[in-house]
């Protein structure tokens, strides 16, 4: 042991004991890693120094979407310098397949071609450049089958990649006939591309037996562990997967982490040399799902005020040629099919389409933005028919507190924030007064119409598959006072690191700087569940605090034999711990633990309780708890252009205690301006031959900081901690910012709508490009001139349109 310090007096610790800690919970502190972002110091993968021998890995992707085989030839890629290894399907050693559920996603392509862009075979060289003229030289022979690329064909066809599930509630189609009025219609919306900065990547280096050290950047390092292990035919125990940090991953190296990272280590095992994955953009994007496009059917019944009495809603998602987690994702979907709002007598359907295209997969929101704008596009087409502000309808429907509280899946909607929120951002972003405002200048400006929207939001938080609501942690103290960490959860730019440090430092009130956190290790916490569904801080940090509590109870337990003292005498306040009237360092207590034998390390788990659903009576309560928000967007378009503005946005959301306010500001920021990047600007167009024509940031458009407007008010909701025994009773942030990006697609449809005097419902699919804006303004513009209340393409019934 290094010589003990010199320990200040029993004065000086009293003083620091009684001064309290400036770095647990509750504290606005700076990202862990964030100097070493800015620096450009962070190490991510591909920064790693490269192993000697190592060898890069390219892959060959179909040009078809859907064919039979006939012919691989390899041959002419060992024409070129450098290659060493030509591998296709045949070279597996053990499982093909690679789904994270089920069947059907075969990590090298071998009898059918599924989609444009599947894997056919990697080339492994010396240089990335070899590798890549190598793979262009392999020679594919295949026969052209049909192939279905639109969702609307693969209902027709019921073409699913598993079958549809439904939520119901009373008698949806009685309560439809006799509602006092009556709407139906339809509504497309758009996939989206995660393009985290960080394409898929992953480095292997393989070990003694035939053991793989694989780094991946991946949010499910478990999974890439038991995939790798099962394409290699080995148990888990050989594969370790290390995994410090991601350059983003948005739900999109949730489960297709996988496949690079199985590449490289086939590859590895194969050729006995290290070798790296790191895919080009065009090939991430052609190679990997998207969010899912939806395509949406209602009907829907509602009284004079807007209430709605009933409903009928057919949510169509674009799975792609395989499952992934489509089921769940789907499911998520219905279950926020609702949003904020009492749906009464319900029927929501959700049907999972096959299509020729990558197979779908996780994004931000997990489904949950895809039903929610279905039904803020419902309360806007009631708004219009009744033509009323869409505000008010809205809270006409919101949830009560005592009545009008149970969802169509029958949970109990409890701590209900909705109607003050509302009320508290009415009044700070002054939307009476800003609404009138619009209408005034609306009324008097021909080409240039403002639109404005304050949107609710109400997401559920936990895995809806129950089994993943789970993690654990492994806490280390050492004899010097300081303290490793390590979790299940993965650092993707979130602050999730930051938060569980912050969790164990408020536990041994210590400064954050004696925390430090290691790259999330297979081989250190087993088992884990994937950094997904809002989850990392509640899960990850939960468990990081049984385990530090576990060595704190240690601690106490030994004080209280040596001192003769009782547990109350006994209290740790900034780095200092006092027995009765004694003042120890932190260090001073541990050192004692160690001669006393006591033991420094501990394992910690958490499992969420209250979580079920049962699937057969589509009922439970698969949520512990719900999150809040409200966005209030206004927004400025060119009816000659279709082109828009955001001027300004107003948000309120509610992360109960929160562990962080900084990073949980950062959050809502974030996700508020990817959601909102969603539904406007973010197009993904494919060809007649199901090709992805926007296969890079020259034709796919993410938000730009010139679309952040300049005045952007984030609010956290105070004093409201969430009553749920969650880490510090904290709520999830990751997710539900991501949903107040809809106020500002709703704004857009505000101003469309003012063309037609707020009185005609428009048909504005997602994302809202300038394209459809123009779109839908001429369109208002003709049905007006016809002089008729509404047109063929809204979507209401015959009854209405007579009226």
């Amino acid at each position: 042991m290094s010589k003990s310090p010199v320990v200040p007096s029993q004065e000086t610790l009293a003083d620091l004991f009684r001064a309290g800690l400036n770095s647990g919970v509750g504290k606005s502190m700076k990202h862990e890693s964030a100097d070493k972002h800015v620096s450009g110091e962070a190490v991510y993968i591909d920064d790693r120094l490269e192993f000697p021998n190592q060898l890069h890995l390219v892959p060959r992707l179909s040009e078809v979407a859907h064919a039979e085989i006939v012919r691989i030839d390899i041959e002419p890629c060992f024409a070129i310098p450098g290659v060493v290894r030509v591998i296709t399907a045949d070279d597996v050693p053990g499982e093909l397949d690679i789904a994270p559920l089920t069947q059907g996603d075969p990590l090298l392509a071998k009898d059918c071609i599924e989609y444009y862009g599947q894997v056919l075979l990697v080339v492994a060289a010396d240089s990335e450049a070899a590798a890549r003229a190598a793979a262009s030289a392999a020679v594919i022979e295949y026969r052209e089958l049909p192939a279905v690329l639109s969702v609307k064909q693969a209902l027709e066809q019921e073409f699913w990649v598993e079958a549809p599930h439904v939520h119901q509630r009373g008698d949806a189609a009685s309560a439809l006939a006799s509602a006092p009025h009556r709407l139906q219609g339809e509504l497309e919306i758009g996939g989206q591309e995660h393009f985290y900065l960080e394409t898929q990547i992953a480095s292997v280096m393989p070990g003694e037996d035939g053991a793989m050290l694989v780094y991946s950047s991946t949010q499910h390092p478990t999974e890439v562990q038991k995939l790798v292990a099962s394409v290699l035919g080995l148990p888990m125990h050989k594969v370790v997967v290390d995994m410090r940090r991601m350059g983003g991953g948005f739900g999109g190296k949730e489960t297709q982490a996988a496949g690079t990272a199985c590449l490289a280590a086939l590859a590895a095992h194969l050729t006995g040399r290290p070798v790296k994955m790191r895919l080009s953009r065009q090939d991430d994007m052609m190679i990997t799902g998207k969010r899912h496009p939806f395509y949406i059917r209602y009907d829907v019944g509602f009284t004079d005020n807007g209430q709605i009495h009933g409903i009928d809603i057919k949510l169509a998602g674009n799975c792609g040629y395989s499952l992934d987690l489509s089921g769940s994702i789907i499911d998520r979907a219905m279950f926020h099919a609702d949003n904020a709002y009492y749906l009464g007598d319900a029927i929501i359907t959700g049907y999972r389409c096959k299509t020729h295209i990558a197979s779908n997969t996780a994004y931000r929101g997990f489904g949950g933005p895809q039903g929610m704008v279905a039904i803020e596009h419902i309360i806007d087409h009631i708004a219009r028919e009744l033509g009323r502000d869409p505000l008010e309808v809205r809270k006409t429907n919101y949830y009560g507190k005592e009545d009008r509280n149970v969802t169509h899946y029958y949970q109990l909607v409890e701590q209900n924030l909705l109607q003050e929120m509302t009320a508290e951002l009415e009044l700070s972003a002054q939307y009476a007064a800003r609404r009138e405002a619009v209408t005034q200048f609306n009324r008097h400006s021909p080409y240039l119409k403002k639109g404005l929207a304050l949107t609710p939001v109400k997401f559920g938080i936990s895995f809806t598959a129950s089994f993943l609501n789970q993690a654990g942690a492994l806490v280390l103290v050492y004899t010097d006072g300081s303290i490793q960490l390590n979790h299940g959860g993965t650092e993707m730019g979130q602050g999730l690191n930051t938060k569980v440090a912050q969790v164990v430092a408020e536990v041994f009130q210590v400064p954050l700087s004696q925390i430090q956190i290691t790259a999330t290790d297979t081989g250190k916490v087993p088992n884990t569940s994937p950094t997904a569904a809002s989850s990392g801080a509640d899960l990850n940090g939960k468990a990081a605090q049984n385990a530090a509590e576990i060595i704190k109870g240690r601690l106490v337990e030994m004080l209280m034999r040596n001192y003769e003292a009782q547990e109350s005498d006994i209290e740790f306040s900034n780095g200092q711990v006092r027995v009765a009237e004694q003042y120890f360092t932190f260090q001073q207590v541990v050192t004692q633990a160690w001669l006393n034998q006591v033991s420094l390390s501990s394992t910690g788990f958490y499992k969420t309780p209250k979580i079920f659903y049962d699937r057969s009576r589509a009922a439970g309560h698969p949520f512990y708890y719900f999150s809040y928000g409200a966005a209030c967007s206004e927004v400025l378009i060119d009816t000659l252009t279709g082109e828009y503005k955001l001027l300004r946005a107003d948000i309120l959301h509610d992360v109960g205690d929160s562990l962080n306010p900084a990073i949980d500001i950062g959050q809502v920021e974030g996700g508020f301006v990817q959601g909102m990047g969603w539904l406007t600007c973010e197009e993904l167009v494919w060809s007649g031959k199901g090709r992805l024509e926007t296969s890079g940031p020259a034709s796919y458009k993410i938000p730009a900081i010139a679309d952040v407007p300049q005045d952007l008010r984030v609010k956290l909701v105070e004093n409201r901690k969430n009553p749920e025994d969650t880490v510090f009773h904290s709520k999830a942030v990751g997710e539900p910012p991501f949903m107040l990006g809809i106020s500002v697609w709703c704004a857009i449809k505000d101003a469309v709508a003012s063309v037609g005097h707020y009185q005609r419902h428009i048909q504005l699919d997602a994302p809202a490009t300038p394209e459809r804006v123009l779109l839908g303004v001429m369109q208002l513009q003709e049905s007006m001139q016809q002089g008729d209340n509404v047109t063929e393409n809204v979507g209401l019934t015959p009854e209405v349109a007579g009226k």
